[in-house]
């Protein structure tokens, strides 16, 4: 895979203070200096994972996807030049804003900014968290993952799956069309909702513990219709998590414990059981929509579905779980 993780997100927002007290008091990122009207934040040693931009709109501006090295980002921009795709090369000012060795820019068919980069900045100070947490599983896996509302998700298949090089991890159709997508290990870095909606969905940053988790919903709850989705448990990346709404109006996925797989061996697959095994309800949805996704756990429930138990350190379970 030419791309090898989400390297960082930012977006349009001129709610500086708003989103300094989510980002940091909430998530636990670090803000870092930046211009007087953007917000900077870090979330490990690189120097910076999540940026606002201080212009208005409350979108999403950009994603920045990493890869390797100079070489594999210009085969990357060969091929999507291949694909009909419109690629700018990034001036030395964008690249140094950005905190990386170089990067080039385009759009996808639904009109979001993706950049590609390689050479991402080290910080010489040590991450400290804007609350006490234990550290954002971050690493080769990159930030975490987006996740994007779409009008037509078949549509543009052919431009992330063909164009950027990505892999389909699995996808649903009940109760809307989604769809997965890898480029390292974690289960999904991308996805897409088929809405019928544009914009961000939401993105999600990952724990080193669950109590992080634990603690961060505790003070969403501290805060009126602070939080989205109430803790569950996805049937997909087993991810345990909560959902809060932003400033922006998007959310974002607080979690732990996500899926890694083994892209050389993963098939992609569909799945029946709906989002989550428990929890997650979507407190902001009509009741006609709660519903119908509660219906579905229940029915998830009442078959015992849940996800496998982890069988590392048992070699017996191992293989009477393979066997089933």
């Amino acid at each position: 895979m030419s791309i090898t993780a989400l390297g960082y997100i930012g977006v349009h927002s001129s709610k500086l203070d708003d989103w300094s007290s989510l980002a940091s008091g909430l998530l636990g990122m670090q803000k870092v200096e930046g211009s007087r009207d953007t917000g900077v934040f870090r979330m490990d040693d690189r120097k910076q994972r999540f940026i606002v931009t201080g212009e208005a709109g409350d979108r999403l501006a950009f994603m920045g996807w990493e890869t390797e090295n100079a070489s594999t980002l210009d085969a990357l921009a060969g091929r999507l030049e291949a694909h009909g795709v419109d690629v700018r090369r990034a001036t030395h000012a964008l690249a140094d804003a950005r905190r990386v060795a170089d990067l080039i820019a385009f759009d996808d068919p639904g009109g979001n900014r993706i950049e590609v980069f390689h050479g991402a900045e080290v910080a010489d100070a040590l991450f400290v968290p804007g609350r006490p947490i234990s550290g954002f599983r971050t690493g080769p896996l990159g930030m975490g993952h987006a996740v994007l509302n779409v009008v037509d998700a078949e549509a543009l298949m052919p431009f992330y799956r063909d164009a950027l090089g990505f892999h389909v991890s699995d996808y649903g159709l009940k109760p809307y069309p989604l769809y997965f997508f890898h480029v390292n290990g974690r289960h999904h870095s991308f996805a897409m909702v088929g809405s019928g909606k544009l914009g961000i969905h939401h993105f999600m940053v990952e724990l080193t513990s669950l109590d992080d988790v634990g603690q961060g919903y505790d003070l969403a709850q501290l805060e009126s219709g602070r939080v989205a989705y109430t803790l569950g448990r996805h049937t997909n990346d087993f991810m345990t998590s909560f959902y809060a709404h932003t400033p922006s109006g998007f959310f974002v996925e607080y979690g732990w414990n996500g899926r890694v797989i083994d892209p050389a061996t993963w098939r992609p697959h569909e799945t029946f059981d709906g989002p989550s095994f428990w929890g997650h309800e979507r407190l902001y949805m009509p009741e006609e929509q709660r519903k119908r996704l509660r219906d579905m756990r229940l029915d998830a429930a009442a078959r015992g579905v849940r996800a496998p138990l982890p069988v590392e350190n048992c070699e017996w379970l191992g293989s009477l779980i393979a066997r089933q």
